[in-house]
């Protein structure tokens, strides 16, 4: 035996950090010939079969001692050559093929010093299992990081899960370990065994699983997700060279699993939606879709944001394949995809990343930094480069295999202060004695620099329910770099406004027109999202005050204002039939509805024409975020609750006239002020009969008489259906 025991020990017992330096092939000391090992559990017989080498004998190797290691030395090589084992194992069945401790690391040292330092942009090249061709040997390199680990194996439905297969080296330093297993391919299962620093035996998923298999089971599978023909260049192309901020983007917000069901029980696969739900959203003119969380979720009620792998769309709804195919189909229907992405906190479950290898590996060990007490989850530690990297890497890798057209980044808030939901002594000051977490606003910073240099024409969009300021101005002028943020205040105030009785609402008319006095801080996105029909909310339909009439009619005044403010639009899916029912994501949305009466069937066409017009008029999408895009006409009518304001677009020279008559009652020969004479032609009114309405209005339009209202030179009499908005521009 050329083993010293406590070498055997180290092999035998798991124990040895580098595996391959004793196991496979190697020359002897006084190089005189090579000697070779093996450590197979349940082996009989073990024999180093050279596959090109002809001259080389078949070398048999004797069992060490009565363990399951095997070695032999033969004199008639004097270097490393490619070999199979050819095994007979207890069962008497023989196998024969190429050893995984035969071949060199897959994973190169320029990758590992990137990753250390928090800057390898590809990792999700590196990381994970990859479907590798070695010299000819088709297989898997598995590699996974685990500092503190005391051993590592790769597990999986090709090793009978048996932990002493395929133990895994350590690379360095670096704290990753690796090996390359022939023979495994696409759909095998694996996960990862270790003696973590305390020596507790544990198997822990992927945290780089490109695919998992269906919850609750957990098990990683072997996917190449780079594998997809792509066929939407044009897309891309046009993406690039689209300015988002001065082109319409109505987002229409899903979750997938909820929309529309196969059964009572069954949620349609990804293919599935890629029919029904493209040509709905196709149909109803939004301009994206938005899908709550996708990335793998063990615990559905979650609804995507307890996420347990950040590299794998869920298995709920099918395969990685399954998803880019849907990505596809809204792209040739001209419609782009969003993606709610969570990098603020992760769940517990111990066969994730919690603890990966018996430390806070990726969250803090301090509970003030590493701990949501909202949420009963855990805290990125923004601070360790590998961690940063893991995130960065992972917004990129949507992008890049998945072809997504932004990102939604959800809890930003949660992110920006270390005292986020904390009283007094429950969190720890950063470095000045501030509430800010640095850390973690130069990880927003960098995210959103590789993310808009690697992939032009994605949007990054902040949910950040603060004051925070420049969220979405660039880092050189000391923002975070959003392209959006969700205005918050916007939908507080607005939503309290509309759940008003109408005979109150005259002495809280500054609801509507504050946001006025910061929209130009920010580049915003008006939100009415998921969060605000659950948790005993209602639905937007249910806090609109009044009989069914007034209800609908109020719920098409509320999106009407939010389609005409200045912004970028968000519609939690259902608000567009005017549900009733708070939205359930154990049912689909109530269809029923369409076939139940007109005011559902209503709202629903009043939300495709909003989007029609809106995309039609650069008025209301094209100066957004320009000064001279939007002024108030008349916002001093307490007594009516009626409000006028003016859209306009430089580049056209195009005014458009919105009215919002707020109360049921009518008025006939009311005076708004205008800018330009001549004819002005309604475009829009959302009292029309086609939504459900009563049918007032100004069918033939309006002219302007030279005669000076609310600062404009000119003027005319309007007729203003009961609680309606109507729009107007010259004919």
């Amino acid at each position: 035996m050329l083993l010293t025991p406590a070498e055997v020990e180290s092999l035998t017992g798991l124990r040895h950090g580098s595996p391959h330096s004793l196991l496979g092939l190697h020359p002897l000391g006084d190089g005189t010939g090579m000697v070779g090992r093996a450590h197979l559990p349940g082996a009989q017989e073990v024999e180093i079969v050279p596959v090109h080498e002809k001259t080389v004998p078949v070398l048999k190797l004797k069992r060490v001692g009565d363990t399951d290691l095997f070695e032999g030395v033969t004199r008639g090589a004097k270097r490393v050559y490619a070999y199979d084992l050819r095994v007979k194992w207890a069962n008497g069945q023989v196998s024969q093929g190429r050893d995984p401790f035969s071949f060199w690391p897959t994973v190169g040292d320029t990758d590992l010093h990137l990753f250390n330092e928090g800057n390898h942009r590809r990792l999700y090249d590196v990381l994970g299992a990859h479907l590798k061709n070695l010299d000819g040997v088709l297989g898997t390199s598995f590699s996974v990081w685990a500092p503190n680990a005391q051993r590592l194996s790769v597990v999986g439905d090709f090793n009978a899960w048996d932990g002493r297969r395929h133990p895994m080296r350590r690379l360095g330093v670096s704290g990753v370990w690796e090996i390359f297993v022939p023979g495994v391919g696409e759909g095998a299962l694996y996960q990862f065994e270790m003696v973590d620093a305390h020596g507790k035996v544990s198997v822990k998923t992927d945290p780089f699983g490109f695919a998992f298999e269906n919850p609750p089971k957990h098990a990683a599978i072997v996917w190449d997700t780079a594998k997809h023909s792509w066929n939407d260049g044009a897309w891309l192309k046009r993406r690039r060279e689209t300015n988002l901020l001065r082109s319409p983007v109505s987002i229409y917000e899903v979750h997938a699993g909820s929309w529309k069901k196969k059964s009572a029980c069954e949620s349609p696969g990804y293919r599935e939606l890629a029919g029904a739900m493209v040509d709905y959203v196709r149909k109803m003119g939004f301009t994206h879709v938005e899908f709550l969380p996708l990335a793998e979720h063990a615990f559905y009620p979650s609804w995507g944001y307890q996420v347990t792998g950040f590299y794998a769309p869920t298995a709920r709804y099918g395969t990685p394949d399954d998803l880019q195919f849907l990505v596809e189909t809204f792209h040739d229907a001209g419609i782009g995809v969003i993606v709610d992405w969570v990098p603020a906190h992760f769940p517990r479950d111990e066969w994730a990343l919690a603890k990966f290898d018996g430390t806070a590996l990726f969250e803090h060990e301090d509970p003030r930094q590493g701990a949501h007490q909202d949420w009963g989850t855990l805290i990125f530690n923004f601070g360790r480069h590998e961690v940063r990297n893991f995130l960065a890497a992972n917004a990129l890798y949507w992008c890049d295999r998945f072809h997504v057209d932004g990102l939604r980044v959800d809890a930003v808030a949660s992110m920006l202060y270390l005292d986020y939901s904390r009283k007094e002594g429950e969190w720890v000051p950063n470095k000045h004695g501030g509430r800010e977490n640095l850390e973690a606003v130069d990880f927003l910073r960098h995210l959103n620099h590789v993310v808009h240099t690697e992939h032009p024409g994605v949007a990054t969009i902040a949910e950040e329910s603060t004051a925070w300021p420049m969220v979405s101005r660039p880092p050189w002028l000391g923002g975070l770099g959003f392209s959006l943020k969700w205005n918050m205040g916007w939908m507080h105030d607005t939503l309290g406004y509309f759940q008003r009785d109408p005979i109150h609402r005259r002495y809280h008319q500054n609801d509507l027109t504050f946001a006025m006095l910061y929209h130009y801080q920010e580049n915003f996105v008006l939100p009415l999202s998921h969060d605000e029909v659950v948790h005993g909310k209602g639905s937007l339909r249910r806090r609109m005050p009044g009989d069914d009439w007034q209800g609908a009619a109020n719920l098409r005044a509320l999106l009407a204002y939010q389609w005409l403010f200045p912004g970028k639009k968000l519609l939690f899916m259902g608000g567009e039939i005017g549900q009733p029912n708070e939205w359930n994501a154990n049912s689909e949305l109530d269809w029923w509805l369409l076939e139940a009466g007109p005011y559902h069937v209503g709202v629903q066409n009043w939300v495709a024409d909003l989007n029609a017009l809106y995309t039609r008029e650069p008025a209301l999408h094209r100066s957004d975020f320009d000064t001279d895009g939007f002024s108030w006409v008349d916002c001093g009518d307490h007594t009516n609750s009626v409000l006028s304001f003016l859209r306009f677009d430089r580049e056209s020279g195009r005014h458009l006239l919105v009215i919002l008559n707020l109360t049921p009652n009518a008025h006939s020969g009311y005076r708004i002020g205008l800018p330009v004479g001549g004819h002005w032609k309604e475009l829009l009114n959302s009292d029309a009969g086609i939504y459900g309405g009563s049918n007032v209005g100004n069918a033939l339009g309006v002219t302007a008489e030279d005669f000076s209202v609310h600062n404009q030179r000119y003027s005319a009499m309007f007729s203003l259906p009961p609680m309606s908005v109507s729009v107007f521009g010259p004919a």
